[in-house]
């Protein structure tokens, strides 16, 4: 029985969401498959989206960025985190590699990272098959974050290592839309990885409040991933009152409005009590408020939603992903205090003129899949 070791970064829900398509592809063509995940990203979030049957170990292999908010990376915090995780580069490579033979019934026949350098240079260090697989990866955006600052120098011995690591995979599975990656030879360049989500609007209404007299106008999901947002970023007592719109926000949005406003604003409803697979529930509203994230952007694009989103400052993955939804979808840029104000009614309503393109198919998954599966059964 093949066993693959698929090592998924906890940085936000978007690796999670590109990973799971991929595995359950896999699955499909390699039914006694034994997996084994390696993740800090929350339980529910992985059991939710990766196919059934892996065995979990809770532990991180990388951070990727620290984030001050969803939208922007802490910098010095960051900084601070490279600089430890690489003060002893090669003892941590060798343990690694050490951990990686150890495992329970011996070492994988394949290492998936999505899209940790750590678990590959070990790989590499312990003569195990690897595979890195993503739309970006650390050693670009590090790059792009501080090997140009003014105290860099600290910076490119760290950048060196991270590049190294990557181009050990015997291929870098680069999902449609991606950061270029120029100076990775391994690249394999495979097309979007999304899920389909199932319209169910017409169930989705009945959970709903209707406005005055019955009306039921749009419904609007807004979400910005898995990094927690700051008190006071969202604002959602300012947020607009329609007849009949309904906004989808975030409980904990909801939850820090004083319990007077709550109780006056049915048109505000927390979207994670109602139980529904996020998939879903994006492809059953009327439009999606975000940030350019591979996950969200590749599924309203795949399920052909309209979104509004804000961009994150000093994020070079979105000048990939803004370009590819603009020509696949329809999106529309707002400012964070449109965001935080709720101001998006008229973004919105020419976001819905806008001509409405055939979805892309989410092709990706089945092309990174027979890879990994060639891989695991021709060894």
């Amino acid at each position: 029985m093949a066993h693959l070791l698929a090592a998924i970064t906890g940085h936000g829900f978007g690796h999670i969401a590109q990973t799971g398509p991929v595995l359950a592809a896999l699955a499909e063509r390699l039914p006694g498959l034994r997996l084994t995940v390696v993740s800090g990203a929350p339980e529910a979030k992985l059991r939710q989206r990766l196919p059934e049957g892996f065995t979990l170990i809770p532990r991180a292999l990388d951070f990727g960025f620290v984030m001050a908010d969803p939208l922007r990376i802490d910098a010095p915090a960051s900084a601070a985190a490279y600089r430890a995780l690489h003060a002893d580069w090669d003892a941590r490579v060798a343990a690694e590699a050490a951990w990686l033979a150890g495992l329970p019934g011996g070492a994988p026949d394949l290492v998936l990272s999505n899209v940790a350098y750590l678990p590959l240079a070990a790989a590499a260090r312990a003569g195990i098959p690897a595979v890195a697989m993503s739309s970006l990866h650390w050693a670009d955006l590090f790059a792009h974050t501080f090997c140009d600052a003014q105290d860099a120098a600290w910076a490119a011995p760290i950048h060196a290592q991270m590049a190294a690591a990557y181009r050990s995979a015997r291929a870098f599975v680069q999902l449609t839309p991606a950061m270029p990656m120029a100076d990775l030879d391994n690249r394999v360049v495979v097309g979007p990885v999304a899920r389909l989500g199932r319209r169910r609007r017409d169930e989705l209404e009945h959970l709903l409040p209707p406005g005055p007299d019955g009306h039921r106008g749009p419904a609007v999901l807004a979400a910005l991933g898995g990094i927690p947002q700051p008190a006071g970023q969202i604002a959602l007592q300012r947020w607009p009152r329609r007849p009949g719109w309904r906004w989808l926000v975030h409980a904990a949005w909801l939850a820090a409005l004083p319990k007077g406003v709550r109780a006056e604003r049915c048109d505000l409803v927390a979207y994670e009590p109602l139980g529904w697979d996020f998939t879903d529930l994006l492809a059953s509203v009327d439009a999606v408020v975000g940030k350019p994230g591979y996950g969200t952007f590749a599924e309203a694009g795949c399920n052909g939603i309209p979104m509004l989103y804000v961009r994150r400052p000093g994020w070079m993955e979105q000048d990939a992903l803004i370009p590819w939804l603009a020509a696949h979808g329809r999106c529309r840029e707002i400012d964070e205090t449109q965001l935080r104000d709720g101001d998006v009614i008229a973004d919105l309503e020419a976001l819905w003129r806008q001509p409405t393109p055939q979805p892309p198919a989410p092709e990706g998954a089945n092309q990174a899949a027979e890879l990994l599966a060639g891989m695991l059964t021709r060894g």
